[in-house]
């Protein structure tokens, strides 16, 4: 699968406003606006209105639409289970605000890691922690953040490759033989990481 198409997997690199709007005063939005719409979002427009917001911010940014559609449409199924409960617990226009939100909030979130290099996020927390750098380990925080980060997509591309190797050699669909390969490839990719860590005097 091609790395755009995964999530956390693609930087795509541009002069827009918001590219170049410092890291940490954009997580400080992205932090404020699902603190705000978790509070006072609570109907189908509203919702709708957040949603509507955040494509123009897109379009600011000029994101591609497949590249954008790549990074969210994981997560539609997630919320469309969390609406039908919602749905079930206060009614449609309830539930359709409070997913619409999270929909809204994830988009923003998206667009952050679209829009940020892995670098300036890193600089930012680094920046945000180090006050704090008395009572907690920062450089080590920062490296296991920034480690997370870079592991995501390449957890995704393998469970991907597993499954077009599959495909391509026309086996059934079985969790067992696609949960060992990608358990296997993950422990001998965390091994390595450890190694080099390691080797680099991280274990100190």
């Amino acid at each position: 699968m091609n790395r755009q198409h995964l999530p956390l997997g693609v930087y795509v690199a541009g002069s827009t406003p918001i590219h170049r709007m410092p890291a940490g005063a954009k997580f400080l939005a992205l932090v404020l606006f699902i603190v705000a719409s978790a509070i006072w979002v609570h109907s189908a427009l509203a919702a709708l209105g957040l949603i509507i917001a955040v494509i123009a911010l897109y379009a600011l940014a000029r994101i591609p639409v497949a590249i954008a559609w790549s990074q969210i449409w994981m997560t539609l199924p997630v919320l469309a289970l969390l609406c039908a409960f919602q749905w079930w617990q206060y009614g449609l226009d309830r539930a359709l605000g409070i997913t619409g939100a999270l929909l809204a909030s994830v988009m923003l979130a998206a667009l952050l890691t679209l829009t940020t290099t892995l670098e300036a996020m890193m600089d930012a927390f680094e920046r945000a922690l180090r006050p704090f750098e008395r009572w907690l380990p920062v450089d080590q925080i920062v490296l296991a953040i920034s480690l997370t980060i870079r592991l995501i997509p390449l957890m995704f591309g393998t469970v991907f490759e597993v499954l077009d190797a599959r495909k391509a050699r026309g086996v059934n669909f079985s969790i067992t033989a696609i949960g060992t390969p990608v358990l296997i490839r993950a422990i001998r990719r965390a091994r390595a990481i450890a190694d080099a860590l390691i080797a680099r005097g991280a274990a100190d």
